[in-house]
């Protein structure tokens, strides 16, 4: 047989091939048309609330516009950068979570993209995109962004509202920037070289950061003086040619009255002032002459008196100026530690810890261990009630957390003494509960009051739920920092998992509110939510933040049990829609749907099983609609709880941690 006939056969048969198995995202579009629909729709398969429908088939998709249409759930990103003709995307205003990876940003024809007011996270990281002009990131929870010196095109760039601690690398490169805005961030960075180019930026915003350098007269000029409130700590400062920042407009005299005066009594009156103020001023000037003359002569005294005290403070100053530069290492920062361990002898407060009495701790080893209670040894703060929190190592491969602690806690006042605050934090300690992160130590120094917790590397549930991939691990735009950290591939998406951690911290709350063994009082937690309850290791619950001591001195008048039921119940409709900032009005609106039947509804998307589980998610939900109700007499106790969502999965139960 000739040889070209056998060519011929092998192109029919990859032509049949070819139709027989067909792109993934096939279309059934005339003249092979790529179905940008189809892709749309795989995009956004995860995702609640998403109308296909209302995305044209075989026609190229050069806009996706979908802000504030209560979207939840991760959007695969990489299937969006299969969107040849997408110039614009604005998902804003919505509850998108998980990251976003670098394969979105190849999306060829890309110039616009808002995802703003979502809970985004992790790391945003930006591949390299010439014709990309407008970015819009802002209030979500990304910590890092890079890659933005790739975008030399970028015209406005909004990260405001974020956790970046640090100053985006790469904005020098920027020259066509004409819009940035970096507020409410913490950034640290140097104004203006960190910089784009100021003479392009027509609006710029970098209040509320950590920024040092110096703002000149024509930058405060030109943006106005709020583009720089608390826009860094005393490394920041304002030139001597800078306008004064703006004060409020001083108060009306008061006493003025509103009603006019006769015309001949205040002329009558005017003579009569006029006559006083004559004789009173022959007073005066004699009164002021010899007052004048004592002043002259007590400021010579006093000059030559405090030439002779600095001369003998000059050595002491110096020397303790070379003690605390060694001590702690020159830092400017705010830290209220700081300030209470430079004050007298306040270095040598000892560390008392109940488990190791034996380990001779002082506040200096505490401050050593976090790098002088230091910007990079602190954790990220999202709603606790007490002050900074502080990673350190201790002796021993002691792993803790040191919490500041402001305010009244555990019944102590800020005034209270040593003695009643040691003892109230001994009482404290006794707590111990599976589902209770205990108190290890504490360090008291003068009016400063530190705690020693220890320390759970797999962080909050607030993480788990809204930052890290909690639905599925694969996913096709799995990618990126955050993605990786997810230790194990472990993840909340399963429902076993979500029970046991609504069990776990019902049975931890449960065990406060009766109290420790020998004692009558109750332990009220009064902001039980998401980042107040820590994950082990094998995701088991832990509640942290607590100490409000029922019927103790200084206790909040909405600190009650009841108040904490409720709280609890907001935490478990949280815990199994997957959605964030729950409110009155959420909660209301959630409970309504559960008495009209439809909780299933709710359920995160994200979260594994079967029929049977879905019927036990509906009962949990029921749950957080029997703790929420809105007479906190008609709410059930924390015990009577604990036995309901027992009962919800008895066979999964192991018989452990009973509160």
């Amino acid at each position: 047989m000739p040889l070209h006939s056998h060519v011929r056969r092998l192109v029919l048969l990859l032509l049949v091939l070819s139709t027989t198995f067909p792109d993934p995202v096939s279309s059934s579009c005339a003249g092979g048309v790529r179905d940008d629909a189809a892709i749309v729709a795989a995009a956004f398969r995860y995702v609640r609330n998403f109308r296909p429908q209302g995305v044209p088939a075989c026609r190229p998709v050069r806009e996706l516009r979908l802000p504030s249409r209560n979207l939840t759930g991760a959007v695969a990103w990489a299937a969006l950068a299969n969107l040849s003709a997408l110039a614009a995307l604005d998902l804003s205003g919505n509850a998108l979570q998980g990251a976003i990876p670098g394969g979105f940003w190849r999306a060829p024809a890309l110039r616009a993209v808002d995802v703003s007011g979502n809970q985004l996270g992790g790391s945003l990281r930006v591949e390299p995109n010439p014709r990309l002009q407008s970015l819009n990131v802002s209030g979500n929870r990304f910590t890092v962004v890079a890659g933005v010196d790739g975008l030399p095109g970028l015209d406005a760039l909004d990260v405001s509202a974020n956790r970046i601690r640090a100053v985006p690398q790469g904005l020098r490169r920027l020259t066509r920037l004409r819009r940035l805005d970096l507020s409410r961030n913490a950034m640290r960075g140097r104004f203006p070289g960190d910089l784009p180019p100021l003479d392009g930026v027509r609006f710029l915003n970098v209040s509320y950061n950590n920024l040092s350098g110096a703002v000149n007269a024509s930058a405060v000029k030109k943006f106005g003086p709020s583009a720089f409130i608390h826009a860094g700590n005393a490394s920041l400062v304002f030139s001597k040619d800078s306008p004064a920042r703006p004060h409020p407009p001083p108060p009306p005299p008061r006493g003025t009255s509103a009603k006019k005066a006769h015309p001949a009594r205040t002329a009558k009156s005017t003579a009569t002032k006029t006559k006083r103020k004559k004789h009173l001023g022959v007073v005066a000037v004699a009164i002021v002459c010899g007052v004048a003359s004592v002043v002259v002569l007590l400021c010579l005294v006093g000059s030559v008196a405090c030439g002779v005290v600095r001369c003998r403070k000059r050595k002491n100053g110096d020397k303790e100026a070379e003690e605390k530069k060694v001590q702690w290492g020159e830092k400017e920062e705010d830290e209220v530690v700081v300030a209470a361990a430079t004050s007298k002898g306040a270095s040598a407060a000892p560390v008392v810890l109940f488990e190791r009495p034996l380990m001779e701790l002082t506040l200096a080893d505490l401050a050593a261990a976090t790098s002088g209670f230091g910007r990079e040894s602190q954790l990220a703060e999202r709603g606790g009630r007490s002050g900074a929190a502080y990673r350190a190592v201790l002796p021993g491969d002691l792993h803790v957390v040191v919490r500041v602690v402001e305010g009244a806690m555990a019944g102590v006042g800020e005034d209270d003494n040593p003695a009643a605050a040691a003892a109230a934090f001994r009482e404290l300690a006794r707590l111990r509960h599976p589902n209770i992160l205990p108190l290890l130590g504490y360090c008291i120094a003068g009016r400063e009051k530190l705690l020693l917790y220890e320390y759970m590397e797999k962080g909050d549930l607030h993480r788990w739920l809204h930052e890290l991939p909690a639905g599925r691990p694969d996913m096709d735009d799995a990618g990126g920092d955050i993605w990786e950290a997810a230790e194990d591939k472990r993840s909340i998406s399963d429902w076993p998992t979500r029970h046991r951690i609504a069990l776990g911290v019902a049975r931890g709350l449960a065990f406060l509110h009766q109290g420790w063994a020998g004692s009558c009082r109750a332990t009220v937690h009064g902001h039980l939510v998401p980042t107040n309850v820590l994950l082990s290791d094998d995701l088991e619950p832990r509640i942290s933040d607590f100490g409000h001591l029922g019927g103790g001195g200084g206790e909040d008048d909405d600190a009650t049990p009841e108040a904490d039921v409720y709280g609890f119940g907001a935490l478990v409709l949280e815990l199994m829609t997957g959605q964030a900032r729950w409110d009155e009005a959420s909660v209301s609106w959630a409970r309504g749907l559960i008495r009209d039947g439809k909780g299933l509804d709710m359920v995160d998307p994200r979260v594994h099983g079967g029929e049977a589980a879905e019927r036990e998610m509906v009962e949990c939900l029921r749950v957080g609609y029997l703790c929420t109700a809105h007479s906190p007499d008609k709410r059930p106790t924390m015990q009577q709880v604990v036995g309901v969502l027992k009962d919800i999965r008895p066979r999964a139960l192991d018989g452990g941690g009973d509160a």
